[in-house]
């Protein structure tokens, strides 16, 4: 297999931080790479080097003679006085470009809803992105670099491109906080830190699991390291302590020993503050039309959101899901109907706006302002420079302006603030953009032990399936509809709606055409009861008995997640109903497959 770049012994610093230090790796042709880290370890510097636009300050890069590389920044190159056509498609007319099913196709999926002779000097940040990056597929290259590929993408652009990649024979390097985009389209994972580049075989998946086995290995060699430490400080300690006729290399021994602590990484925890008892009524939206511009995007709409539920909800670009948050959180009034809010709610909504946050404030004393001293769900009180600690602001970041953290930073800071308030429903739209993998694990583990009502936004595919447990679509009906097969059935119901575009918006992808696995298929013949039949009578018997008994297992989650928040603080009886709340959801997801089944036969 031919050798396209090689870096070798390669250091780069900014300024007395070091972020790649002695660094030697390769990629091969048809090699795809995923790249993941902390954010500010490195992940963008490493790409820069690896195409160039970056000299390293020692050590040597070389790439294969003639080598075409097509590198997605994080910011676009895009010519401000060019329409849409000539930035991404270099002026052609339809009937050029149309000609050629994979412009087509690229064209159809990532410039969907954008008109081709539009000055690129009016476009949105993200359909900014989405030209840079068709502009790079369209081109034919030996290596493609994106950085972040997957910004201002939702549900059904990510696996488009996850299933683009994946038939292309460029080598591929991305950098991405997609999971399920990293095990979708990557051999191997690169991961960025302490100024190393550790490789490992495999997908995201692969990755963690490898990282793991290392780390208990290097946990055992910690042992027997400390066990030395032990042994050798013992026995430099015996005799007269003025004694000084001890072997220089059993000295030289235990300090080496002594240094070999790695230096901590800079790790951060979500704390789990007092969360308000929530009540039985939480959020009833009831006949509800939400009308935004000259849209409608909810028609008659009834919804009803209890205490302890987990909800994602997903929908394309522009269906309205960032307005549905709104609505529920009382920012945004129906044009019709009602949105009600039990007595005991205590809600707050993470915007994907930071702007929310003075950026001439500084750190500890926005925190201050809020609360000075806070109480855990362990009863343990911290003050607001502990509590700031904890959260990964140390040092000069308590004193630092809020304009002056990064983006991360902020998403962070922003989540803090929220917290603070001891809410008890949270709304999250986005709460992804900006966190790197590290934070989003932290994240995840926070949001598993957290006891309210969670709403989410995301087209994070890994972080929407790891923190709820239903998921919810706008399909553009004016309803907003459970999907029992979550993120996988939504893909799938989206195709029928992309055969018939509507009028100013481009088909996204064939219909005989699946998203997720690219093959296609014929679907299956479905089996529809005769009207008046026996066979309907006793599915519609079915559908009533499920029914009756979904509203039941409804009524005991309810009560059940009542008492996990009145049981916080007792392990042994927060174990026992998370127990009975596993056999509720397993005989749930049961009679839902079998209510579909009835459906199914009355359709």
């Amino acid at each position: 297999m031919a050798n396209l770049l090689n870096l070798e012994h390669v250091s780069k610093a900014y300024g007395v931080r070091p972020l790649l230090d002695d660094v030697s790796l390769g990629i091969n042709a048809g090699d795809r790479v995923g790249i993941v880290g902390r954010n500010g370890d490195g992940k963008t510097t490493l790409l820069e080097v690896m195409t160039g636009l970056e000299e390293p300050d020692s050590g040597r890069v070389s790439r294969q003679r003639g080598l075409l590389v097509g590198y997605l920044h994080q910011g676009d190159q895009l010519v401000d006085t060019h329409t849409v056509r000539e930035a991404v498609l270099g002026g052609r007319s339809d009937h050029e470009w149309a000609a050629d099913a994979r412009t087509r196709e690229i064209v159809e999926v990532l410039l969907a809803g954008v008109e081709l002779d539009r000055a690129v000097v009016g476009l949105s940040g993200g359909e900014r992105r989405r030209c840079a990056l068709a502009e790079l597929l369209l081109g034919d290259h030996d290596l493609i670099v994106l950085d972040e590929p997957t910004n201002h993408l939702d549900v059904e652009a990510v696996a488009w491109l996850a299933q683009h990649l994946a038939r292309r024979t460029s080598a591929l390097v991305v950098v991405t906080h997609d999971r399920w985009f990293l095990d979708e389209v990557c051999q191997w994972t690169w991961e960025v830190h302490d100024g190393q580049v550790d490789a490992y075989e495999g997908g995201y998946a692969a990755f963690v699991l490898a990282k793991a086995e290392r780390q208990r290995q290097a946990a055992a060699s910690e042992v027997r390291r400390q066990n030395l430490v032990r042994k050798e400080l013992a026995w430099l300690r015996r005799g007269a302590p003025a004694r000084t006729s001890k072997p220089k290399f059993r000295i030289e021994a235990a300090n080496q020993l002594i240094e070999d602590v790695p230096p901590p990484r800079d790790r951060f925890e979500l704390q789990r503050f007092a969360t308000q008892r929530l009540g039985k009524d939480v959020i009833d939206v009831e006949d509800v039309d939400l009308v935004r511009g000259d849209r409608t995007l909810l028609s008659h709409a009834t919804w009803r959101i209890g205490p302890g539920d987990r909800i994602g909800i997903v929908g394309v670009n522009g269906a309205g899901k960032t307005s549905v948050l709104s609505l529920l959180a009382g920012e945004l009034p129906p044009a019709v109907g009602r949105v009600r809010h039990g007595r005991t709610v205590a809600l707050q909504h993470l915007t994907q706006q930071l702007d929310d946050l003075d950026p001439e404030g500084r750190v500890l004393p926005t925190v201050e302002s809020i609360r000075r001293v806070s109480k855990t769900l362990e009863g343990q009180e911290l003050t607001a420079t502990a509590l700031l600690e904890r959260f990964g602001f140390t040092g000069d970041k308590l004193v630092t302006r809020i304009g002056d953290l990064s983006g991360g930073e902020r998403r962070r800071f922003q989540l803090l603030r929220l917290l603070l308030t001891e809410p008890n429903v949270l709304l999250l739209d986005e709460p992804t953009n900006d966190l790197d993998i590290e934070t989003l694990n932290v994240l995840e583990d926070f949001l598993d032990g957290w006891p309210g009502t969670l709403i989410v936004v995301s087209h994070d595919r890994y972080f929407l399936e790891r923190v709820t447990d239903s998921v919810w679509a706008l399909l553009g009906d004016g309803q907003i509809s459970m999907l029992p097969r979550g993120v996988d059935e939504y893909l799938e119901r989206r195709l029928p709606a992309e055969a018939s575009p509507v009028p100013g918006e481009r088909s996204v992808v064939s219909a005989e055409r699946s998203v997720v696995s690219g093959e296609t298929s014929v679907a299956p013949e479905r089996r529809t009861a005769k009207p008046g039949s026996a066979q309907e009578r006793e599915a519609k018997k079915t559908i009533a008995r499920i029914d009756k008994r979904l509203a039941r297992i409804a009524e005991e989650e309810a009560k059940l997640n009542l008492a996990i928040a009145e049981s916080a603080s007792d392990y042994t009886r927060l174990a026992e109903l998370s127990a009975e709340l596993d056999v509720l959801a397993a005989e749930k997801e049961g009679l839902e497959l079998e209510w579909l089944e009835a459906a199914e036969l009355l359709e």
